[in-house]
């Protein structure tokens, strides 16, 4: 498993993360034996970082990861939890995330989480769920500082959604370790610049403001909550079709894009689409690590296989992005 360095934090984690959200529920709705099997099977296979939050199942991913981790007592793996402040504001930011914490603490059966990240998103003022960015720097980073001089946090992270004005302006200022960010297929445009009237949220090279401030990168949404598999089926665990975050309007969007991506496989670049879109998501080396949801063992023995090929070779990138060119001008 290739290691790489996550920002100025100089932890170094596998490239493939172990995703334990809802969308694939393995973590959260499935079976106890498969859980550990997989879990240790990624540990086996040299995967280090394992992703989960309060929201994955309102405590059940943190309570098996928990469990899981407890039983294997592996060395050196590093566990990143997260923080979601509510809409309605009641109560003192720091109170808020003092208290998510030693929940998802006592759940995780830990004395400390490694990225304990901000899960809101973030735009100029906030509202609606979002967090402004005033808020995030004078309250959120002081709550989390107070609780990594406790020892309970490693490195402070947040989740890079919401404004891309905002999240630059948050990333600029140097105070987060890593950031979670959206980069697939459909949309890389946190690395590169999107063709006009690309029907996708415009990230604005996010990639160039972590590597100036020295953010490690968590690659999410990789295959788009599951639509670069080109296929609408779901796994009876898996959750329903997710909200599209930073591409399509819709899901069923998504997809019918990601259709027009197979000539890569057609081709011979990859075996499968989600292989090709597991491969690009590393390509990049902004990007850490990945995150990959699972809703079964042999979900993770792909993305395990993908990882293994590395990133596609850079006739495959070209080719990708003269497919997406015809994207440009579409409603989003």
């Amino acid at each position: 498993m290739q290691m790489r360095v996550f920002g100025r934090s100089g932890l170094q984690l596998s490239v493939l993360g172990f995703g334990c959200g809802a969308v694939g529920g393995l973590m959260v709705r499935g079976d106890a034996a498969d859980q550990e099997r997989t879990v240790a099977r990624a540990i086996d296979a040299g995967v280090n970082y394992f992703d989960t939050a309060v929201q994955y199942g309102n405590g059940e991913s943190e309570k098996n990861l928990g469990r899981v981790l407890h039983t294997l007592k592996p060395a050196n793996v590093v566990v990143g939890t997260k923080v979601r402040l509510p809409p309605d504001g009641v109560g003192s930011v720091a109170d808020t995330v003092t208290q998510s914490l030693e929940g998802s603490l006592s759940r995780l059966r830990r004395d400390r989480v490694d990225i304990f990240y901000l899960h809101n998103p973030i735009t100029a003022d906030g509202g609606a769920g979002a967090l402004g960015v005033r808020q995030v720097l004078d309250e959120v980073v002081p709550a989390f500082e107070r609780l990594r001089r406790q020892g309970k946090l490693g490195f402070l992270g947040m989740t890079a959604i919401g404004e891309t004005a905002a999240l630059r302006e948050v990333i600029d200022a140097g105070v987060f370790d890593g950031a979670q960010v959206v980069y697939n297929m459909l949309n890389p445009s946190a690395a590169v610049e999107l063709p006009q009237n690309y029907p996708a949220q415009d990230y604005g090279r996010l990639f160039d403001h972590t590597k100036a401030a020295g953010v490690g990168v968590v690659g999410i949404r990789v295959l788009a909550g599951g639509a670069l598999s080109a296929s609408a089926e779901r796994h009876p665990i898996a959750g329903p079709a997710p909200e599209p975050i930073g591409s399509a309007m819709s899901y069923d969007a998504d997809i019918a894009r990601a259709r027009r991506l197979m000539p890569l496989v057609k081709e011979g670049f990859a075996t499968s689409l989600t292989e090709a879109a597991t491969r690009f998501a590393l390509s990049h080396p902004a990007v850490g690590t990945i995150l990959v949801g699972m809703a079964t063992p042999q979900q993770f023995d792909d993305a395990l296989a993908a990882a293994g090929k590395g990133p596609l070779p850079q006739a495959a990138l070209d080719r990708l992005s003269e497919l997406r060119q015809g994207f440009a001008g579409e409603a989003r």
